[in-house]
This record gives structure tokens, C-alpha cells and sequence, in this order.
């Protein structure tokens, strides 16, 4: 069974997605659907999806989880709350009790977004990272390069929680450059509370050039430092329709790791995902 590990919807009609913003990303400003999302998935033999969150705003997480209850495709969301606000474990367990709140299975936020790269190491981001270990939930890390080795402290701080990088990092495909980002991911998967997700290579490359080859350098990495256990595909779908179709995000992954034996493919694309997040 196939598991796409990182996907978003947005009605523009109920919430604007700021971040939408600029000739290169016109593409996404229209709804992304549920609807538009099921062809795709079972046309690709996708069985099972994280929904995660794509905006700073709590009225979102609930509209996720709904989402989920109405979708047998949706097996979990990775839902945004404050962080550095006191009380997140009450926060928590309210979101447990919203309907499909049986279906939150992480927490992320915008971290690339905040202007300080040690954001991660705040005391009171810290606190809240202890209470979503403390709920039985992972962290997902949506970050910058520049901001992995704050993630490698915040994860060596924080052993009970796991920690999963979306996008692996990153990287700059685009340049051709491996390095540091190379070396900090390595040091983030030394440490055993750590995850990563195969997705959002071909958004980081040049969109109207990428191919296997371009993706295959970041691709190595990530499979030699995590291993297939630790790794689990994403296709960062609407986001990746800037570069690829779905199936052609798939198709990528699927060659990437086409050298692993059965039994890493199926961590890689199943396994792995519905263990980290309890799907």
C-alpha cells in the first residue's frame, strides 16, 4: 500500500493563503480539493495520505481534521498550533476532542519562515515541544538549510520526540551544491529521533529543467544517512504541480529508489510513514 506522506488543500474562498504570492507561484492560487486530490492519488495507487498544514492560523487545524473524517483517503494531519504560547498540552487535547480529532498525528510550523535560525532553541518553543512528545505526537521540521543545526540541537534536546524533515531540508537543487547541507543532514540523522521525507526535490530544482539526474545527488544523501527506514515519500501536492504532475512526482521517487531491495522500497513508500505517524 502506498502512502504519499505530505500533501496540502486550501479553499481560497475560506482562507487566504498569503504565501501564494508572485508570478512563479500564480499557478497555485486557485482551490486545491479534496476532490482534485482522489483522481490523482488512486490513479498513482496511492491508499493512504498525511494531510498537513500549510498556514499560521488555529481555525485551520480543525477544518484538516474534519477533512480527514470525511476522507478515507486522509489516515492523518499534521495540524499547526502556537507554540509559544503556554498551555499547548490543553491545546492539544482540545484538538483531540474536535471531530476526526482522532486523526492529528503531528505539529509543524512555518520555521523557515522566522528570521531567527535558533527559533527551535526558544524556552518556550522548547516547552512545547516537550508537550507534543508528552501527547504521543511527532514534529514535523519545515526548515531552511541555514536552520538545520538548530534542528540537530533542538532533536539531541528532545529525545522522546520525533522529528521529521519535510522536503529533506531543502536543498539547493537548483545550484548543484551539496554542501553544508549535506554535512547537517548527516548530523540530524546521527541522532535516532529523526525521520526525513523524500519530497519537494523537484520545487527546490530549476522547475522547467529538473530530471532524475538533478534530484539523484540530494536523493543519495538522504537514503545513505537515514536508510529506508527512516525515510518515507511525500509529494508535496498542489506545491509540486510547479514542477511535475503527481504521478510524475511518484514516478521520480520510484527511481530514486529503485536500487533498494522490496523490503526498503515498501519502508520507503508505506512502512515507514504508518509507523512514524501511527496511521
Amino acid at each position: 500500500m502506498t502512502v504519499d506522506a505530505h500533501h496540502h488543500v486550501w479553499d481560497l474562498s475560506v482562507r487566504d493563503q498569503e504565501w501564494i504570492a508572485g508570478p512563479r507561484l500564480r499557478s497555485l492560487r486557485r482551490d486545491f480539493t479534496m476532490d482534485d486530490l482522489l483522481p490523482e492519488a488512486r490513479a498513482a495507487g496511492v491508499r493512504r495520505t498525511v494531510l498537513v498544514q500549510t498556514v499560521t492560523v488555529a481555525e485551520e487545524t480543525p477544518e484538516l481534521l474534519a477533512l480527514a473524517a470525511a476522507h478515507d483517503l486522509v489516515a492523518g494531519v499534521v495540524g499547526w498550533t502556537d507554540l509559544t504560547r503556554p498551555g499547548l498540552a490543553d491545546e492539544l487535547a482540545r484538538l483531540r476532542e474536535q471531530p476526526g480529532g482522532q486523526f492529528l498525528k503531528g505539529v509543524r510550523h512555518q520555521v523557515q519562515s522566522e528570521p531567527d535560525p535558533g527559533w527551535l532553541l526558544r524556552t518556550d518553543v522548547q516547552r512545547s515541544l516537550a508537550a507534543v512528545a508528552d501527547a504521543g505526537l511527532v514534529y514535523d521540521l519545515v526548515v531552511q538549510p541555514h536552520q538545520l543545526p538548530a534542528c540537530v540541537r533542538a532533536a539531541a534536546s528532545l529525545p522522546r520526540l520525533t522529528f521529521v524533515l519535510d522536503h529533506a531540508g531543502k536543498p539547493p537543487v537548483a545550484s548543484g551544491r551539496l554542501e553544508p547541507w549535506a554535512r547537517d543532514v548527516r548530523a540530524l540523522a546521527a541522532l535516532p529521533n529523526t525521520v526525513c521525507k523524500l519530497s519537494g526535490l523537484v520545487t527546490e530544482a530549476d522547475p522547467a529543467a529538473w530530471s532524475v539526474d538533478t534530484l539523484r545527488p540530494y536523493a543519495d544523501v538522504v537514503l545513505d544517512a537515514f536508510g529506508p527506514g527512516r525515510l518515507m515519500f511525500g509529494s508535496d501536492w498542489p506545491v509540486c504541480t510547479l514542477a511535475a504532475s503527481y504521478g510524475d512526482v511518484l514516478a521520480a521517487a520510484r527511481t530514486l529508489t529503485a536500487d533498494l531491495d522490496a523490503t526498503g522500497r515498501e519502508e520507503v513508500f508505506g512502512t515507514t510513514a504508518t509507523r512514524v505517524y501511527g496511521l
